[in-house]
C-alpha cells in the first residue's frame, strides 16, 4: 500500500469517527424526549460517516470491489446533505402541519435512500467515467445544500445571538469549500485544492464537535447548579 493510500485510509476512519462521535451527542435530545425533530441530525450524520466508511473501504482494498462499489459512498453522503437541509428548513416552525411535513420529508428521504442502496447493489457495472460526472452534480447538490442551511442558520444566529452556536455556520462554511474545492481539482487538476479540500473537511467537522460538546456539557453543568 502506498503512502498517500494509507494517508486516505486513515483520513477517511477518522472523519467517520469524528461523525460517530457527532451523532451520540446528537441523538441525546431525541432519546430524551423521543420528538422527531431532533433525530435529523443524526440521521445526517450517521450517513455521513458512513459515506466515509466506503470510502476508506476503497482505497484499503480497491482491487476487491467493482467500480459499483464507489456509488455506495456517493449516495449515502448525497442523502446525508438532504438530511440535514430538511432539518434546518422544518427546525424553526414547531405548528402540526410543519411536524407533518418534517416526518413524510424524512420518510421519503430514508425511502429514498434505501431505494438507492438497492439500485447500486443490483446495477450493473458502469464505467468510472459515470461515477465521476455523477459525483460532480452531487457535489453541486451539496453545496446548494449547504448554503442553504449556512442561510438558516444565520439568521436563526441573528434572531438569537450566541457566541457558541455563530461557530455551527463557519463549520457549515468549511464543508462548502471543501466541497468547491473538489469541484475545482476535478476541473484543473489544482493539487492545493485538493489537500485544501482535506483540511477544510476536518475543520468543519471538528467546529460541529466543539459546538456540540460546549452545548451539551455546557447546558449539563447549569442543570447541576
Amino acid at each position: 500500500m502506498s503512502d498517500y493510500q494509507t494517508f486516505r485510509v486513515v483520513y477517511e476512519i477518522c472523519s467517520a469517527i469524528l461523525c460517530f462521535i457527532l451523532v451520540r451527542f446528537m441523538i441525546k435530545p431525541y432519546s430524551y424526549t423521543k420528538e422527531s425533530r431532533y433525530i435529523g441530525l443524526p440521521l445526517a450524520f450517521g450517513l455521513l460517516g458512513a459515506s466515509y466508511l466506503f470510502s476508506a473501504i476503497t482505497y484499503d482494498l480497491p482491487c476487491f470491489f467493482p467500480v459499483n462499489f464507489l456509488w455506495f459512498q456517493l449516495v449515502l453522503r448525497t442523502f446525508a446533505f438532504a438530511f440535514l437541509a430538511a432539518t434546518y428548513h422544518f427546525s424553526a416552525n414547531l405548528s402540526k402541519v410543519s411536524q407533518l411535513l418534517r416526518n413524510v420529508t424524512f420518510s421519503l428521504i430514508s425511502v429514498a435512500v434505501l431505494t438507492s442502496v438497492v439500485i447500486v447493489i443490483f446495477l450493473p457495472q458502469t464505467s468510472f467515467a459515470n461515477y465521476l460526472a455523477a459525483s460532480e452534480y452531487a457535489r453541486m447538490f451539496i453545496i446548494i445544500c449547504l448554503i442553504y442551511i449556512i442561510i438558516r442558520v444565520l439568521r436563526s444566529h441573528m434572531a438569537k445571538p450566541d457566541p457558541t452556536t455563530l461557530m455551527t455556520p463557519l463549520g457549515y462554511i468549511l464543508l462548502a469549500v471543501s466541497q468547491y474545492s473538489v469541484i475545482i481539482w476535478a476541473v484543473d487538476g489544482s493539487m492545493f485544492a485538493w489537500w485544501g479540500a482535506l483540511v477544510l473537511r476536518w475543520g468543519g467537522l471538528a467546529i460541529f464537535l466543539y459546538v456540540a460538546y460546549v452545548t451539551f456539557y455546557g447546558a449539563r453543568k447549569k442543570g447541576q447548579k
